[in-house]
This record gives structure tokens, C-alpha cells and sequence, in this order.
């Protein structure tokens, strides 16, 4: 049994990789190949992952190639995480928004638009070379961001790929929120969720008969940060953490999901609500010169590959120089419960079709699912409030034109998706944004007229 990783070259790959191995047995896996259109940045990666696999003395096989036929042949599950033109076109996504004095974020606002706008159809390559070479049964398991845009777009061009979109942020903020309350084995904890990608509120957290919502909302009043107390104080002595989502740029953050929650008495969002809530704020505790995309290149860009220069030049390696965690076993968990082998439910988004009744069929909504072999069986949730259904209505226009102006090449449509985002405050600031965006991009975008 094959597994394909789309975007081999990823630092998370080494993870992800560790991940499946861990449940080698599960998945029956004996193969896993990356695939990626940079051989150089792969082939690096490609080392860090023979060391996982020969130290955990696995009997998974390792093909690292850049031919579509080689990567996809026979292969069950695919692994897409492409990020199109890198951590530079990132830089240029965040750099460009702050410059007009809009969030400058990966996913969220312009930034995540221009991202979207560049990964739409090589999403929608990546379904139909599967479909010419992969085994017939195959799932596509695609964390590809944006991954609202990206699922949108696939639901529009491919309805019947093969393709589930999922998202690791609601599991990472409930292994956060664990260690807040004192829960390791945060995957037990019994949620209820609803939104877009992105753009959610957990509505419930049980574990054991404990109300953890009531929980982290007393955490929150005690601390002010929902970050763990060995974190708060790691931070105070400006010290590293080990924990992605708990360094210097994502500390704005968990104190601002804090202030959202004491501004909203019913429910836990998403963290990356914050970026729409606090659009000014944001901007205000942004460099516009040194963004999150430099942060992750001088950390986690820049660790991963020194460390293999170093295991090459040494026969040395150090295991902090990959990430491992929720990120990887969410994604491999998913693949073993689409194998009748695991009976977990998972957030996934897929078509809404009447689960949130007060919402259009065609919105792409992110909600618990049942997996099994069929794939995903999202709960029905039921009506939600005006506050949210207006939220994810205007988000959801958003990203609807924005699909459409990508398929039409159409420059009015796209301009309306980049102003009717919530971060952006006037439509002369977004063409201003999208004009400048289109000159950065013009070797990844379609063409807009």
C-alpha cells in the first residue's frame, strides 16, 4: 500500500512521515514517495526522512522523485501539502497587505487570497494526475492552504474527486487547550464545531464529564493568554517553547482569542477569527518588515536544513530539527479511519447540503465527521445565529468570487472578493492591494482582465 506526499520538499514532511510509520501496522503501508517540483529542496528533506525511517527501523520503502507517474502509480493515499512559490511569495502575500494597512497574514485577508489565487489549479492538476495513474480506490487528503479557497475551487471543477480537505488548527487549539487544563490525551476530547475553514467557533468541549469550555474561559480570566503556564513563563524568559504555534508571532494571537472570548458568552473560536475581529489591532502589532513568513524562515525554514548540511558533513542528526506532532498524526489518523480501522470523528470540510440548514447548500462547511470507508459523514448541526450566519455568509461570498474570478479570469469579480473581506476597509484600499499583488504574481496567478 502507497502513500504519495504532495510537497515532499515540505518541512513538515519528516513529520508527517513519523506519523505514518508510528502506524505502519494501521495503515499496512509499505511505501511512501515524495513528490515535489523542487528536487533540490526535496532531496534534502529526502535525507531527513531516510534517517526517520532507517532509526525507527522501519520497513517502509522510500521513492523520492519529481515525475507525476512515479509519484502517483498504484498509490491508496495522497498527501497534498503544496505551498506554490514558497515562503518568498508568502513574504510578498503578508508584505504587500501591511504596506496598505491590511492584515499580512498567510490564510486570512489578501494574503490568503493571493495565496489561494496561486494554488487553485495546480490543486486541480494534482486531482487529475491521480486520476489517470492512482489506484482507483485512492483518497486525496489535502491540507493545501487556503484550504476554504482550495476546497471551493475543487468542489467547482472536480465534484466528484476524490478529495477530502481537512485542516489540523481545531485539533492543534484543542492539544493547546489541553495543556491548558491539564488533558494529554486531547484527542478524547468530545467537540462540537461549525464554520469555514479558518473561520469557526468550538461550541462544546467535553472530557470525562468535565466541561472544559467553562475551563479555558477561567484559564483565560486567570492568565489573559491561552497558552500553557510552562509556555507563559518559557516566553517570559524569552525562551523557546518547542511548540509551533507558541512562539513570539502566535502570542498576539492566543491573547487575543482571550479578548474575543470575553467579548462573546457563548462559544471558543477558532484562533485565526482573531485576524477578523481585530483586523486594526493586528496591523498595529505587525512588522511590516519582518513578517511571520521571516520568522518561519529563520526558524523552522532554517533548523530543518542546516541540520541535514550538518547530518551530511557529520553523520549527526539532531531530532529537534523536524517537527512531529498533531500535524502529522491528524492527517495519518485520518488515513487509517478511511480504512475502517479507527473510529474517531475528525473536522473535515465538505458541501454543507442542509447540515446547517440557514446556510446555502454550496457552502464549504468545516464540521466533526464520522470517517469510514465511504469517507466523511459530517454531523447536521442545525440553524446558527444571525452573528455567525452573517459572518460566514460575507466570508463565503468572499471566497466564492474570488473561485469565480480565478475560473473567468475575471478582474471585477476577483476585485469584489478582495473588498468584501472583513480585514480590508474600502474598495479603493482593495484594488490598491490586488494591483499590487498581480504585478508579485504574475508568474503563479491565471490571468485576470
Amino acid at each position: 500500500m502507497i502513500i504519495t506526499i504532495v510537497g515532499g520538499g515540505s518541512t513538515f514532511t519528516p513529520g508527517i512521515v513519523t506519523s505514518i510509520a508510528l502506524r505502519q501496522k494501521e495503515l499496512g503501508v509499505t511505501e511512501v514517495r515524495l513528490f515535489d517540483n523542487d528536487e533540490e529542496r526535496q532531496s534534502k528533506v529526502g535525507v531527513v526522512v531516510d534517517w526517520i525511517l532507517k532509526d525507527m527501523k522501519s520497513p517502509i520503502k522510500l521513492t523520492v522523485t519529481t515525475d507525476k507517474e512515479t509519484a502517483y502509480k498504484d498509490a491508496k493515499f495522497i498527501f497534498a501539502q503544496m505551498r506554490v512559490g514558497k515562503y518568498a511569495m508568502r513574504e510578498q502575500d503578508e508584505k504587500i497587505s501591511l504596506r496598505h494597512g491590511v492584515v499580512g497574514q498567510e490564510t486570512c485577508g489578501p494574503g490568503g487570497m493571493a495565496y489561494g489565487l496561486r494554488t487553485i489549479f495546480p490543486m486541480i492538476e494534482v486531482i487529475d494526475d491521480v486520476e489517470k495513474y492512482a489506484a482507483k480506490d485512492h483518497w486525496i487528503l489535502n491540507y493545501s492552504n487556503p484550504a476554504a479557497i482550495v476546497a471551493i475551487a475543487c468542489h467547482k471543477l472536480r465534484p466528484n474527486a476524490r478529495i477530502i480537505n481537512i485542516c489540523d488548527m481545531p485539533i492543534a487549539i484543542l492539544e493547546m487547550i489541553g495543556k491548558c487544563v491539564g488533558i494529554e490525551d486531547y484527542e478524547s476530547i468530545d467537540v462540537d464545531y461549525f464554520g469555514l475553514n479558518h473561520f469557526g467557533w468550538f461550541t462544546r468541549m467535553e472530557y470525562q464529564g468535565r466541561d472544559i469550555v467553562k475551563e479555558i474561559r477561567e484559564y483565560c480570566k486567570e492568565t489573559g493568554i491561552m497558552l500553557p503556564k510552562m509556555h507563559i513563563e518559557a516566553i517570559k524568559k524569552h525562551m523557546g517553547t518547542g511548540d509551533r504555534h507558541a512562539n513570539q508571532s502566535w502570542i498576539k494571537v492566543w491573547t487575543n482569542v482571550c479578548k474575543l472570548m470575553e467579548m462573546n458568552s457563548e462559544y471558543v473560536p477558532n484562533t485565526y477569527m482573531t485576524y477578523y475581529m481585530f483586523p486594526k489591532e493586528n496591523v498595529e502589532h505587525s512588522d511590516p518588515n519582518y513578517t511571520r513568513a521571516n520568522e518561519v524562515m529563520d526558524t523552522r525554514e532554517k533548523t530543518l536544513f542546516e541540520g541535514v548540511d550538518r547530518y551530511l558533513a557529520t553523520g549527526e542528526i539532531d531530532k529537534k530539527v523536524f517537527y512531529a506532532g498533531a500535524h502529522g498524526n491528524f492527517i495519518a489518523d485520518l488515513a487509517v479511519a478511511l480504512l475502517g480501522k479507527c473510529d474517531r470523528k475528525f473536522i473535515v470540510i465538505e458541501p454543507n447540503n442542509g447540515k446547517v440548514p440557514n446556510l446555502p447548500d454550496d457552502v464549504m462547511i468545516e464540521l466533526p465527521a464520522v470517517v469510514g470507508v465511504n469517507g466523511p459523514v459530517q454531523d447536521n448541526f442545525g440553524p446558527i445565529k444571525t452573528f455567525y450566519k452573517g459572518m460566514i455568509e460575507q466570508q463565503n461570498a468572499c471566497e466564492q468570487l474570488l473561485v469565480e474570478g480565478a475560473i473567468e479570469g475575471s478582474y471585477e469579480k476577483v476585485l469584489h472578493a478582495f473588498a468584501l473581506n472583513k480585514t480590508v476597509p474600502s474598495i479603493q484600499v482593495a484594488k490598491e492591494i490586488l494591483d499590487e499583488m498581480m504585478e508579485a504574481n504574475k508568474d503563479y496567478w491565471p490571468e485576470l482582465k
